[in-house]
């Protein structure tokens, strides 16, 4: 073999190499991403469902009591996800279909909050 059929296979053996280690590692870094993916979203589920019961709560003291609530929940540091306002899914004088739909916006906001999530 010439001096040039040489280097083209050990270029061309390199690459292949270069290649099947790059391809190991993105196949190693999706399968820990696929393996943490269902603990995310049972903690955003879980997340979910504690803020329904919180508003299920606070709707119920709201009926008894009268008094309309604050405009958003508040911020706890200690509870996965959080970092910013929630806005609360009623606010005073709200029509039912209102209220449906300013809760489908916070689960719309909970499915992009999982979609941007690495």
């Amino acid at each position: 073999m010439t001096a040039p059929q040489i280097l083209m296979q050990a270029a061309v053996a390199r690459l292949g190499a270069r290649l099947g280690s790059g391809l190991v590692d993105a196949a190693a870094s999706l399968a820990l991403v696929v393996q943490d993916a269902p603990e995310k979203v049972r903690q955003e589920l879980q997340l979910f469902w504690e803020e329904v019961e919180l508003e299920a709560g606070r709707l119920e003291r709201d009926g008894q009591g009268g008094a309309s609530g604050s405009a958003s929940t508040p911020v706890d540091p200690d509870r996965p996800g959080d970092g910013f306002q929630r806005p609360a899914a009623v606010v005073a004088g709200l029509s039912v279909q209102e209220q449906i739909d300013a809760l489908r916006a916070q689960v719309a906001g909970l499915g992009q909050r999982l979609d941007r999530r690495p």
